[in-house]
């Protein structure tokens, strides 16, 4: 996933990421919200997830060196959305708060130029207006290591226009809500009474009580059978079957829930956790309900402190990234927001 302004600058793409990182309500209305709510829309019901112990991460040919060593976790009972947060009540969070996102504010020339290299030109004034990062595939095979070839910064595009400032969400009420940052998911869980899932609670809960299995439904093939959850079907990025009946995000309950009563554990959107990610982390000893490390640290990227997100998505595909299996980690930074990124919150017991 996205790291810091400056890598993100090289691949045209900086600018969201040096975005105001206030998150607080802002005081000012967000505008133009297109969800119709009614009260069902903005409620979501959550699952008494019960308490115990069990082994995280995994050690199978599949497994990133980040998802090891297995080891021993504890989690106490806890409430979890029953599925991921959707436009329809992070809209009614907005009209009740005026808060604007990371997407929507305005970004600071003097936090992106403290950010880029000394001696860097400044950016054009066209280049400070907000936006987010949206989906633009390509029509033609591309290297899977070169993100710039599918994402594309986007002047205008937010939750409530997710492909551009010429979409709306007109009709997606019951779609998860993306272009959230880590900052704006946390502001929606505390105007809510509720807070961003733990790692360990995050894994735990998507399991739904299975043991040392792959997926939220056990071992099955995500291709075999029925279809399970909403990922990339066919060839990624350029190529999409839509077999399962979605080229990007589908509303939420679309697909069957987990032994738990969770829906899209796997797929859908990308999840944020409260954690900050760190590669190292599953080799320390943790204690009970841990909360993940003290600060972030991607040897990939040692300059940007990421958080975890968890559960893959409608871009995931076993040729590209298998975001989701359940023990699978990414990572990104606080103030990134991507069209295939949004979160579900908890609850203590």
């Amino acid at each position: 996933m996205f790291s810091n302004p400056i890598a993100i600058w090289t691949l045209g793409l900086s600018v969201l990421l040096c975005a105001c990182q206030n998150n607080q309500p802002s005081g000012t209305p967000a505008g133009d919200s297109t969800a119709s709510l009614t009260e069902s829309d903005t409620l979501n019901r959550m699952v008494l997830i019960p308490g115990g112990t069990f082994t995280m991460g995994a050690d199978d040919a599949e497994a990133h060196p980040d998802e090891k060593p297995r080891h021993d976790v504890h989690v106490d009972s806890f409430w979890m959305d029953e599925h991921e947060v959707t436009n329809a009540e992070f809209a009614a969070f907005v009209k009740a708060t005026g808060y604007l996102t990371t997407a929507e504010r305005p970004i600071s020339k003097e936090e992106l130029m403290q950010q880029l290299p000394a001696g860097s030109p400044e950016p054009d004034s066209s280049m400070l207006l907000p936006g987010s990062i949206v989906f633009t595939p390509p029509s033609h095979p591309v290297p899977l290591d070169d993100v710039s070839q599918w994402w594309s910064f986007i002047q205008g595009a937010s939750w409530q226009h997710p492909g551009g400032p010429t979409t709306n969400i007109t009709g997606k009420e019951h779609l998860p809500v993306v272009h959230i940052s880590w900052n704006d998911a946390q502001a929606f869980a505390e105007w809510a009474g509720k807070r961003l899932p733990t790692e360990a609670e995050w894994e735990y809960a998507a399991r739904g009580g299975l043991k040392d299995q792959p997926y939220p439904w056990g071992t099955e093939a995500l291709t075999t059978g029925k279809v399970k959850a909403n990922t990339w079907n066919g060839h990624f990025p350029y190529q999409n079957t839509q077999t399962d009946g979605y080229f990007g995000a589908a509303p939420v309950k679309s697909f069957a829930p987990n032994a738990y009563g969770l829906y899209d554990m796997s797929g859908n959107v990308w999840e944020w956790c409260a954690d900050w990610y760190d590669s190292r982390y599953y080799g320390l000893k943790q204690g009970d309900n841990p909360k993940g490390p003290a600060a972030g640290y991607d040897p990939e990227d040692p300059a940007t402190a990421k958080h975890t997100i968890r559960g893959g998505s409608f871009m995931c595909t076993d040729e590209y990234c298998s975001g989701y299996r359940v023990t699978a980690r990414m990572k990104t930074s606080p103030e990134s927001g991507l069209e295939n990124l949004g979160f579900r919150c908890v609850k203590n017991k």
